[in-house]
């Protein structure tokens, strides 16, 4: 069983709205529990998020259920009332959250058979107190930078890796490849897209987005990698113009790294079309299927080459704006 560090979060926020609200002589003091529980959430702006639609879901509970009650009376049937007119308020605007924790606030009303300022008063303490320590605590956030910079060192590895299979293919044939690389990069891209995501949501301002970006950037690469994979099986690997694409993706293969090295070797790449163009006709049917593999091939390693070298150039253009803008500040 592992205790992780929003566990330990949980129970002493918890612990700590309880006693708080306890100390103050508050009733219903552990409803200030459940509030922390509830708005403890897996990322600050999540967090965030979640304690405004519970306090708007405060304000309308409150509202609905002192209307209702006391024209009607508390009554079963009346709470029905109250809820056929709240919960779809809070829907309407956006809340929903904010339903479970302000349905408590109503059902203490309803015990309580009446409504005054103390208890209004008694109630808004315990909002405050429950989304005040869930804040708390959820003000430090760990950095996940050690867990992203993994997920990028062993995807940039399995690139390196599918690449070399790739060349060694069109160079000697056949070889005893599982193509396990294939499934575990699919499997990482997505989880470490998540973990991105995660972080982005828990530092402001939420444009330090580079993993993010890199990870989506790598997806797409990939994606192309798994469409060229049928096109390299179908090559012949004795054509000439096959072994210089397997050289190619070897050196590209060495180059699989988060620097910028895509346009040099997109110009390689534009050289070697330049001189398959010049190449012979082809003379029979199985060479001029290889060489329509081979230009298709190609075709694809521009678009994957294309997609990083777009990532430098919006992040040039972004750290350039901001150095502009940090100097018109001085």
């Amino acid at each position: 069983m592992k205790i992780g560090y929003r566990t330990v979060k949980t129970a002493v926020g918890t612990t700590l709205s309880l006693a708080i609200a306890q100390w103050l002589g508050l009733q219903f003091y552990s409803s200030a529990a459940i509030i922390t529980i509830l708005c403890i959430k897996t990322t600050k702006k999540k967090s965030y998020q979640t304690a405004w639609e519970r306090i708007v879901g405060f304000a309308l509970g409150m509202a609905t259920s002192t209307i209702i009650f006391e024209l009607i009376g508390y009554h079963a049937w009346a709470l029905a009332l109250v809820l056929l007119a709240f919960i779809p308020l809070c829907v309407k605007l956006n809340a929903t959250d904010g339903i479970i924790s302000a349905t408590v606030i109503i059902l203490h009303l309803y015990l309580l058979k009446h409504v005054s300022l103390a208890i209004v008063l008694n109630e808004i303490l315990l909002l405050v107190i429950g989304i005040g320590m869930a804040m708390l605590a959820n003000w430090h956030m760990p950095s996940n930078e050690r867990k992203l910079k993994e997920s990028q060192a062993k995807i940039e590895a399995n690139f390196r890796t599918i690449l070399h299979e790739f060349a060694a293919y069109l160079r000697e044939g056949n070889q005893h490849w599982d193509g396990k690389e294939i499934t575990e990069t699919a499997r990482l891209l997505k989880e470490a897209k998540s973990l991105a995501l995660r972080d982005i949501e828990n530092v402001a301002p939420y444009d330090c987005a580079y993993y993010y970006r890199y990870f989506e950037m790598r997806e797409r690469q990939f994606e192309i990698l798994e469409r060229i994979a049928p096109s390299v099986s179908s090559l012949d690997q004795c054509c000439q113009q096959g072994k210089l694409i397997g050289d190619f993706l070897d050196r590209l293969a060495n180059a699989v790294h988060p620097g910028n090295t895509a346009s040099y070797y997109l110009e390689e790449l534009e050289q070697m079309s330049d001189r398959f163009k010049a190449s012979p006709l082809p003379q029979t049917r199985e060479e001029f299927e290889t060489r329509a593999a081979l230009y298709h091939f190609v075709g694809e390693m521009k678009r994957y080459l294309k997609i990083k070298r777009d990532l430098w150039i919006k992040q040039k253009k972004k750290e350039e704006t901001e150095k502009h803008k940090l100097n018109r500040t001085k």
